[in-house]
């Protein structure tokens, strides 16, 4: 039995199974237009509804390369931190070192408590000139009378004798060649001016620009730049003292020249700050 349409006897369409479900939205496979295999007739390009083909999809471009820059980044921060953490647990191990190893680190300090233990045994008060085996002296026999280290600037020599007695309560003792520029005269100053158990004086003779003394220690460098000079002053003012840390640095010797004084019995005695 046939339906007679406008258009001649309606057919029905064969539906070809795909095995697939229809996508969400999409019609099912009978309610396509047939254009497979066991069709009546050649299938029917599917239509939109501006009746135009649908349109094709761009491929997705990859990109093949790596993108260096935040990976460069990521590994500068990383090693700059690195760095950082092992700077601070290399300051924390310092620290905690006896200033005595601080000090033997120190590049290029001559430690004489090691080499000379006599020499810088202390406490040996006489009058007059004394001769040293060390010069700038670090220690041994000295006058009675200590040089006043409240981080006094000497512009001329001062007396190994007078110098010595400070070093021996604690002082940090910095000298240089006469002829030594005046732009690192007055780093040396900038350093030492107005600071307790330091001072500064010129010395003939010196075999470097700069030599600085504590009791026992010595360190030679060629100029007023090198970070040595601070290290050496943070580890040996005051730590060197043989008499403690509360020695008197004032009511010494204020005069310059390289002879002694015999001030008398001068009281050399620790007193409390």
């Amino acid at each position: 039995m046939s339906i007679s349409t406008p258009g001649g006897p309606e057919r029905r369409p064969t539906v070809v199974s795909t095995g697939k479900k229809p996508a969400a939205g999409r019609p099912a496979a009978a309610d396509k237009p047939a254009g497979g295999k066991g069709g009546s007739g050649k299938g029917t390009p599917r239509q939109t509804s501006g009746g135009k083909g649908r349109k094709p999809v761009a491929p997705v471009k990859v990109s093949q390369g790596r993108s260096w820059g935040p990976i460069a980044l990521f590994v500068a921060v990383g090693v700059l931190a690195a760095g950082i953490v092992g700077w601070g647990a290399w300051a924390v191990y310092k620290g905690s070192q006896p200033w005595e190893e601080r000090a033997d680190s120190i590049k290029g300090v001559v430690d004489y408590r090691k080499t000379n233990k006599d020499m810088v045994k202390g406490g040996q008060h006489q009058q007059g000139s004394i001769k040293y085996e060390v010069l700038p002296p670090v220690g041994g026999p000295h006058n009675p009378a200590w040089q006043n280290c409240m981080g006094d600037v000497y512009t001329a020599p001062i007396a190994n004798e007078h110098a010595v007695h400070s070093l021996e309560h604690g002082t940090v003792w910095i000298t240089y060649r006469p002829d030594l520029p005046a732009d690192q005269v007055a780093k040396l100053k900038a350093k030492v001016e107005g600071k307790e158990k330091l001072m500064l004086s010129p010395y003939e003779g010196l075999d470097k620009p700069i030599s600085l003394q504590a009791w026992g220690f010595q360190l030679k460098v060629d100029n007023a730049d090198d970070s040595r000079i601070d290290e050496f002053i943070k580890t040996l003012r005051v730590n060197a003292s043989i008499e403690g840390p509360n020695a008197n640095c004032a009511q010494g010797v204020t005069a310059t020249g390289t002879t002694p004084r015999d001030m008398g019995n001068q009281m050399d005695q620790p007193v409390t700050q």
